[in-house]
């Protein structure tokens, strides 16, 4: 990253912030041309920053303030996983269209660079399940609005949303409003 650590920010405090920062590689024309993609691959493979990063975001919540982890494919699979792991709960995918066995609820919503639809299981959650989501980058807002969505609409009840890194530029969080939005990193 180009940002210095007095320029970093995160909704967990600077060195939370500076963790991340330091581990995200950016990659330019991923997926296409003019899209430079966040490639958080060096966190995930640096054991004790992923232990500090999964950490930060349980102690954010609390253990105790959910009751299953919801990770959006794909690098959510892996956030939730730790998280569930962590906390002792259970985790589910919320997937690309197509790839759950059973009867699922989709949403479909618009990427910075396309479309794209999610699923879930129909039977995913029992009623009042507290659900925690996460991924790994907030963009636009669309996958974590329809992921949210979906998890409603199962009925779950969000406990929380976190993610590693938010691109406050394009205004992800907003869209998300009045759901808090918890981000370890923000550029």
């Amino acid at each position: 990253m180009t940002k210095t650590s007095t320029e970093v920010r995160g909704d967990s405090g600077p060195a939370m912030a500076e963790l991340v920062a330091s581990r995200v590689l950016d990659v330019p024309d991923f997926p296409k041309p003019g899209v430079v993609f966040k490639d958080l691959m060096p966190l995930f493979a640096d054991g004790p920053a992923f232990r500090q990063v999964i950490d930060g975001i349980v102690d954010h919540h609390g253990r105790d303030s959910f009751d299953v982890v919801v990770g959006i494919e794909a690098r959510g699979f892996v956030i939730a996983a730790a998280i569930a792991y962590a906390t002792g709960v259970g985790v589910v995918p919320v997937r690309k269209a197509g790839k759950l066995p059973r009867a699922a609820y989709a949403a479909s919503y618009a990427l910075e660079y396309g479309e794209a639809t999610l699923e879930v299981h129909q039977d995913a959650f029992t009623a009042g399940h507290r659900v925690l989501v996460v991924d790994d980058v907030l963009a636009t807002g669309g996958t974590a609005q329809a992921t949210l969505e979906l998890v409603e609409r199962a009925g779950g009840s969000v406990a929380g949303f976190s993610v590693l890194l938010e691109l406050s530029f394009l205004n992800g969080r907003e869209r998300l409003t009045p759901r808090p939005v918890h981000a370890l990193l923000t550029v």
